[in-house]
């Protein structure tokens, strides 16, 4: 079995940029694509900078070469998340500290070198989320060519999954060109549209009728552009300003829930983080209590969890308390990819709909390599990433399923 002899880091951009979630809310003001106003989050110099990445590198001793990119997610150091990612603040780390544990280590099991990577610790503390996340990738990508395997086969095969050939819905995202770029979901027939990026009370309305309108204006768009045959299902990020615009009234947002069943019928209507409670505990109470509110009430719509939802512990309890119908897995926040594994099994295990996402701000590798996990582990929907929008993130994702499932069906043992 293939060893490794060398680990490499280099400095990359990421998809997209780097935004202070905290000023974005408060008093930032956009003018073009930047936001004047003055940063609110620890390690920001600006509301919005370039997204960074950090390619890792494993040479194997026959040669061969694997990679992943460490990335981090857009809204760094909100929600509990770890703090903002910069390439020249971790490549040390990379080459000072995870260097020389994996120097000689041997390309047997994926799941044992990423559990290594996934819970190193130093001075106590463990690695930067960003790190796990794609020194695990490489991991994967590495042992998948010491064993002459896709990715997808690494990951069935070491958590005893059975591959299926069918295709994962892929979720588009529109960023703040949601019209246009609604336009491009609805030409390349997305599964799942638009996200939207409802980030500010004034993008919702003070009562939610931005959103209604908008909601309309998609339905009738699909009508015009696809006819009647393409059906795919609204899901719209609202960053808990839903929460915000009815001063956290359950019964005023259960209320609005139903204009917007209404707005959206036929179509299935997610919401993301229609609440945002200021901490994991509120969360959860404030979710569960409009999870049972909507339920009471029959009215459809479903609740995704996002924000105060970061690591595979708060997924589990998330899954565990019932407060959403879908979970966001977002990636880069769980660190290690082995956890993303775990956390789709455990919300399909339980009956939750698992939403394997991450963020705009990630790279073409850490796309790909999240799209063989799902084509191993299925959950009900994958984002299209990186970019915010249509043109990259959905080719990445859609052309790299294919690509493996064309070439898992060639090998006529695998389904």
């Amino acid at each position: 079995m293939s060893k490794i002899r060398q680990v490499i880091a280099s400095k990359g951009l990421a998809g997209f940029y780097f935004d202070d979630q905290a000023a974005i809310k408060s008093d930032a003001k956009e003018d073009g694509f930047i936001y004047e106003g003055t940063p609110k989050t620890k390690g920001f110099k600006a509301v919005r900078q370039a997204g960074e990445s950090i390619s890792v590198m494993i040479i194997t001793d026959d040669g061969k070469m694997a990679y992943g990119d460490c990335a981090a997610v857009q809204y760094s150091g909100a929600g509990g998340r770890d703090p903002l990612f910069l390439a020249e603040d971790f490549i040390p780390v990379i080459e000072n500290e995870i260097k020389p544990i994996l120097i000689g280590e041997e390309l047997d099991s994926f799941r044992r070198l990423a559990d290594k990577i996934d819970n190193y610790k130093i001075n106590g503390k463990r690695l930067h989320t960003a790190l796990r996340y794609g020194i695990t990738q490489a991991i994967l990508d590495a042992v998948a060519k010491a064993k002459d395997i896709t990715r997808t086969e690494v990951v069935a095969e070491e958590y005893n999954l059975k591959i299926d050939p069918m295709p994962v819905p892929i979720f588009a995202q529109s960023g703040d060109d949601r019209y246009t770029n609604a336009d491009k979901m609805i030409i390349k027939r997305a599964d799942v549209l638009p996200h939207a990026l409802i980030n500010n009370v004034s993008k919702l309305g003070k009562q939610g009728e931005k959103l209604i309108e908008y909601i309309n204006w998609l339905k009738e768009r699909i009508y015009q552009i696809a006819g009647d045959d393409y059906k795919p299902i609204f899901h719209i990020d609202v960053y808990g300003t839903i929460g915000e615009a009815f001063d956290g009234d359950i019964c005023a947002i259960t209320d609005y829930f139903e204009k917007l069943e209404e707005a959206a019928s036929p179509f299935t209507l997610r919401i993301e983080g229609p609440i945002d409670a200021g901490s994991k505990y509120e969360q959860l109470k404030q979710l569960k209590k409009l999870r049972e509110s909507l339920k009471g009430r029959n009215i459809k719509v479903e609740i995704v969890a996002d924000e105060w939802c970061n690591t595979l512990e708060d997924i589990k309890e998330f899954v565990d308390e019932g407060a959403a119908d879908m979970i966001q897995i977002k990636t880069p926040d769980l660190g290690g990819i082995n956890n993303t594994i775990e956390a789709v099994l455990y919300c399909k295990e339980n009956g939750i709909g698992a939403y394997q996402g991450g963020t705009c701000n990630e790279t073409d590798r850490s796309a790909q390599i999240c799209t063989d996990i799902a084509l191993a582990t299925r959950p009900c929907q994958i984002l299209a990433k990186p970019g915010m929008g249509v043109d990259e993130g959905l080719m990445i994702v859609y052309n790299e399923m294919n690509r493996v499932l064309a070439l898992l069906k060639s090998k006529k043992e695998v389904f």
